[in-house]
């Protein structure tokens, strides 16, 4: 792997991010818009809005990078430049390492504007202080990269890129302990919720909300995070086939 072309790579993929609006605005504005809807959604209960609300900060990172990466992964590959790319002289994991140092710079920036809207203009207070909650946000948006580029290779269409939340993401938003508390949930359920990675973001934001100081917990849920982005990313090179 050379540190040269997965910067190249992601310089590329950056540069048609910007020339690309809508994805932008997907990415800083929605979920913005979002956590304020929710907050007059709980205008009675602000306790309640307080707790909620640094958890979806774990989950709207990996949501949207998710659908970004899995859809311009999927068009790269569609459109033939994944194959053009292939037959230079770069590497799979150049590839893949520089998809996901794009989007976590992306990630950083729409970290930085959500939790402004979130802390700041909304008022949400966090013990853990404001960088931890960007480290475990980046973290998030690197998982969600990371398994929108493995499960790219398995659909034949923006529409099925899509439609892969509903199996793939949204069974673990549901078990991931922002509804109930995963210990009200069955046994088997919390078994289920133990090996999804999204558990451990989310449980890493209710750390940081709950503790100033870093926790052993806290530090656990980080590296499992980055253990499961890791894999994914090794599992999305497997899946990229060079051309012959």
């Amino acid at each position: 792997m050379s540190l040269r072309r997965v910067f190249a790579t992601a310089g590329r993929v950056l540069l048609q991010l910007l020339h690309d609006p809508r994805t932008i605005g997907l990415m800083l504005v929605v979920p913005c818009v979002l956590i304020t809807l929710l907050k007059y959604v709980f205008d009675k209960q602000p306790l309640v809005f307080n707790s909620v609300a640094p958890m979806l900060l774990g989950i709207f990172p990996l949501l949207m990078m998710f659908l970004v990466t899995s859809i311009a992964t999927l068009r790269e590959r569609k459109t033939g430049t994944l194959d053009r790319l292939m037959t230079m002289p770069i590497s799979k994991f150049d590839f893949i390492f520089g998809y996901a140092v794009a989007f976590s710079l992306l990630a950083l920036v729409q970290a930085c504007v959500v939790s402004a809207v979130t802390l700041g203009l909304l008022g949400v207070t966090v013990l853990g202080g404001t960088v931890s909650v960007l480290l475990a946000a980046v973290l998030a948006a690197l998982l969600g990269t990371s398994l929108g580029l493995f499960v790219s290779a398995f659909a034949t269409s923006e529409f099925q890129a899509v439609e892969l939340v509903m199996p793939i993401l949204m069974p673990q938003i549901l078990l991931c302990g922002l509804f109930v508390p995963r210990d009200q949930m069955a046994q088997a359920l919390q078994w289920l919720s133990d090996v999804f990675p999204l558990t451990y973001s989310v449980d890493a934001m209710r750390q940081i909300t709950t503790h100033a100081a870093w926790t052993s917990q806290l530090v656990r849920d980080l590296l499992v995070v980055v253990g499961c982005a890791i894999l994914a990313l090794i599992l999305g090179s497997i899946t990229i086939r060079r051309q012959e």
